[in-house]
């Protein structure tokens, strides 16, 4: 089994509550950091398990269990210049020489949001997948996740309520593989 980090934002526990991190504890949370930042209570968690898919899903049912909900998952899925950095082992220079085409094969996807500001946004899906078509990162495992958490953060949004189910989850991800190929080593590995 390979361990895997992300961070689920919950809501629905009260963090004045001075058992709030023992519910979340004997919930099965007890491989995630807990803290509250700017009000929001934030799980951090490095969690073991046979995939990423599998690693978010057994903890939502987890914070479930807890009597929480999980209102995103992070990384998020928009990415500053120093975020792409960062999260392929780059430098700022290496992304910033990708971006302008003066290293690599050019086309490099535009920014998404706050393209007029000092610090736009970039897709991180779309970048993950450029970088791996271009072999520019050997970590397929970074484009699964980023297509993971993508997926389970569209359903956040667009349901407003809670993802339940490893199988559940599972067929979402057998279904959406058809369209999004990179979901595939979602439920396959």
């Amino acid at each position: 089994m390979a361990q895997f980090e992300f961070i689920l934002v919950i809501v629905g526990i009260d963090p004045n509550d001075d058992a709030f991190e023992d519910r979340l504890y004997e919930a099965g949370c007890d491989d995630a950091l807990v803290s509250v930042v700017k009000g929001s209570v934030v799980l951090d968690f490095t969690r073991e398990a046979k995939n990423f898919a599998h690693a978010v899903s057994s903890a939502i049912q987890d914070v479930q269990r807890a009597g929480a909900q999980v209102v995103r998952i992070e990384p998020d899925s928009y990415a500053t210049l120093s975020d792409i950095a960062e999260r392929v082992g780059l430098t700022r220079q290496a992304i910033s020489l990708l971006i302008r085409g003066e290293r690599g094969p050019g086309g490099f996807p535009p920014p998404m949001a706050r393209v007029n500001s000092d610090s736009p946004l970039w897709d991180w899906l779309m970048v993950a997948r450029w970088l791996c078509q271009h072999n520019k990162i050997d970590d397929r495992g970074l484009l699964v996740r980023a297509a993971v958490t993508r997926k389970l953060n569209t359903i956040l949004e667009i349901n407003r309520k809670p993802l339940s189910g490893i199988k559940t989850l599972e067929r979402i991800f057998v279904d959406s593989s058809e369209l999004d190929p990179s979901l595939t080593d979602a439920v396959h590995n």
